[in-house]
């Protein structure tokens, strides 16, 4: 297999493009190859089948979704309070929003790793990771809210940039907003049982 990593991230980034708008039965290395622009054959010499394309596909979308940590450690000195926690989950929403294509293909990727445990093995650890990195991140700043409120906003906000990108009419940008602030308020909120 080839090892130039400019031309796999490349090749990589193109099986994301195929994957949001063909889906995953349009993933072939041909596809790849095309939406690449690269000769014929080309994504065959750095992987050996489908599944190990599908496979990197998939860790590679988390590459490019995750902010790398200088943006992180800027974004987590400037949060404070439930106001810094509802602007840091608003940045949040609108970068993974704003690649379309990598959280589609992540869509189509969590459908196809119910029948490719290899892929089911790399998305679970890449999800898992990211939502304990959240946590710890979280508990670490002092913001408002317990690691079950982060988990629940994880949750909750994964299905609202869904709607947003599949279904963009449900709601206006100022519903979106609404519910974006009531839910960190919401869960952020000591609650007395």
């Amino acid at each position: 297999m080839r090892q130039n990593p400019a031309r796999r991230a490349a090749l990589l980034d193109a099986a994301i493009e195929v994957l949001a708008r063909d889906g995953s039965r349009g993933l072939t290395l041909r596809a790849v190859d095309k939406e690449a622009g690269v000769p014929i054959g080309t994504a065959s010499n750095y992987f050996d089948s489908r599944d190990t394309l599908l496979t990197q596909a998939g860790a590679r979308v988390y590459e490019r979704l995750i902010p790398q940590d200088v943006t992180i450690e800027e974004q987590m000195s400037t949060a404070e309070g439930t106001e810094g926690f509802l602007r840091l989950m608003r940045e949040t929403i609108g970068r993974v929003s704003g690649f379309r294509t990598g959280y589609l293909a992540l869509l189509e990727l969590r459908l196809e790793a119910t029948r490719r445990p290899e892929l089911r093995k790399v998305l679970t650890e890449r999800v898992r990771a990211d939502m304990d990195d959240n946590v710890a991140r979280h508990l670490e700043s002092g913001l408002p809210g317990d690691a079950v409120s982060v988990r629940l906003l994880q949750l909750a906000f994964s299905w609202l940039i869904l709607e947003q990108l599949t279904l963009p009419d449900i709601f206006t940008d100022e519903e979106r907003d609404t519910l974006i602030t009531e839910a960190v308020i919401r869960l952020t909120a000591k609650q007395v049982l």
